[in-house]
């Protein structure tokens, strides 16, 4: 989509409701992964107006925002509930109809969650298959000047995904890391790409990654004599925080880089939880 939100304008609508306080992370994702459409499969609504700039979208939860709302969920806190999982993009039209309270039946949870993977596995496979997004995406955040450390020690495959996920208890996050491991061979060969060439873009930025992660870390765990404990409780946070800060990257690239680069993000995101460069290693058995 050629326009773009505006996040004051958004979170405007309810300063005192944090499920729909969105992260730019969020909105960014939602919009690039829709294709400018709608993702109700019988609605062939485009998302902007014929003018290129006006937005015709509307983000809709697919578990309720609150307790007056269709499908909500008790269970859920504020932050699960405005997380990207439960977050779709439709018309104006297709949004009334999900959630007004007379349809609930019509459209429960598992339809929506329906909608929202089809439509926007989709979308992924169509940007994937282009690798120069990736390299752009690559490029733009290797090329950031940050401080460098020196706990760059590549680890990769020693253990199953599943572990790291239950070793850092992460929530929020689980469904994108399992949904994006599968383009860590696409990744890998661009890395590999870029290392016959004599490019060091692969080390540079697995070493930003790397830095946000401790950074962020020691911003959570401080002198705690139980890091671990703090880093499982807020290990979404903290993926999603070096999401935000790798984000900025990106829009500060913005005249360089297409917005198309933003679906590259989370892609880059998981390569690096599976090399070690964020959260931490399982013990190994």
């Amino acid at each position: 989509m050629n326009a773009s939100y505006n996040l004051k304008e958004i979170n405007h609508e309810s300063m005192t409701d944090k499920s729909r306080q969105y992260k730019p992370t969020t909105v960014r994702r939602l919009d690039t992964l829709s294709g400018g459409q709608c993702a109700a499969p019988n609605c062939s609504k485009p998302l902007i107006a014929r003018d290129g700039e006006t937005l015709l979208s509307k983000i809709a939860h697919i578990e309720g925002a609150s307790p007056k709302g269709p499908r909500y969920n008790h269970s859920m806190d504020v932050d699960e509930r405005r997380h990207y999982n439960n977050l779709i993009l439709l018309c104006d039209e297709c949004h009334s109809m999900i959630d007004n309270k007379e349809n609930e039946d019509k459209y429960p949870v598992e339809l929506l969650q329906e909608w929202k993977k089809s439509h926007e596995s989709m979308r992924l496979h169509q940007l994937s298959s282009n690798p120069s997004i990736l390299k752009l995406a690559i490029s733009a955040i290797a090329d950031t000047a940050f401080e460098e450390d020196d706990q760059n020690k590549e680890v990769l495959d020693t253990f199953k995904i599943e572990d790291k996920i239950k070793h850092n208890a992460v929530k929020r996050n689980k469904y994108l890391i399992e949904e994006y491991k599968v383009y860590h061979t696409k990744i890998n060969g661009i890395y590999a790409e870029l290392e016959n060439q004599g490019s060091f873009k692969k080390e540079k930025l697995l070493r930003i990654i790397r830095h946000l992660y401790l950074k962020t870390k020691g911003a959570y765990v401080a002198d705690a004599t139980n890091p671990l404990a703090i880093i499982q409780e807020r290990a979404d946070d903290i993926f999603e925080d070096i999401e935000n800060a790798l984000q900025e990257v990106l829009d500060k690239n913005e005249a360089r880089f297409s917005e198309e680069t933003i679906f590259a993000l989370p892609i880059i995101m998981v390569d690096a939880f599976m090399r070690c460069k964020i959260l931490e290693q399982p013990p190994r058995k």
